[in-house]
């Protein structure tokens, strides 16, 4: 694959480790420039409609600021029940999350935008992803809050570390529920003519 000429060409919007390690992980170059766009400012009516919400104003947000550049800008949510899941801030809230997630399925949402003002493309759409829990006793989860990990986490787990025991199956992208659907983001770009891929030189 060949990468963007320069950092400056693509930037992700976004302060997440976890997303700058997939574009990473996908042989990306890429520059990271987080939006501050306010996000309580979004209402919570719609899920489909707040991450896409979430997504376009950052990636805007951005994109204003450099409108040479492609941006992408993402947003993820756990849904279960019709009911969002965030960011727990407390042992109980956390423990209250994944008691509510044992033993059931739920929905990872990510909404996503690429955008380039100067070239007036703007593409979004949002990513499902079915994933299974498995069920959780008392022990199981008090153990896994201690290790700190579900309290920067949507839904109170992280399924690319030591949350992955968590689950029991996924129907879906798995980098979605990482927190950027990898695929989709590197096909539209090399659409875009972006990047470009090469057969290998032997």
């Amino acid at each position: 694959m060949n990468t963007p000429l320069d950092r400056s060409r693509l930037i992700l919007a976004s302060k997440s480790p976890r997303r700058s390690e997939l574009l990473e992980q996908a042989g990306l170059t890429f520059s990271v420039i987080p939006s501050d766009f306010d996000e309580s400012t979004v209402a919570l009516s719609n899920p489909d409609s707040y991450v896409i919400t979430q997504a376009e104003s950052k990636a805007l947000d951005i994109s204003q600021k450099h409108p040479a550049a492609w941006v992408i800008g993402a947003d993820t949510i756990v849904l279960i029940d019709r009911k969002i899941l965030g960011k727990p801030v407390s042992r109980k809230e956390a423990y209250d999350m994944l008691q509510r997630l044992s033993g059931k399925t739920h929905q990872v949402l990510t909404g996503y935008c690429i955008c380039c003002k100067m070239k007036n493309r703007f593409f979004s759409e949002t990513v499902k992803t079915d994933v299974h829990f498995k069920k959780l006793n008392d022990a199981e989860i008090n153990w896994y809050i201690q290790t700190g990990e579900p309290f920067d986490k949507a839904g109170g787990y992280a399924i690319q570390g030591v949350g992955t025991f968590l689950v029991r199956s996924i129907n879906g992208s798995y980098t979605n529920v990482v927190g950027l659907p990898v695929c989709e983001v590197v096909e539209f770009l090399t659409q875009e003519g972006v990047i470009g891929l090469n057969p290998t030189k032997r």
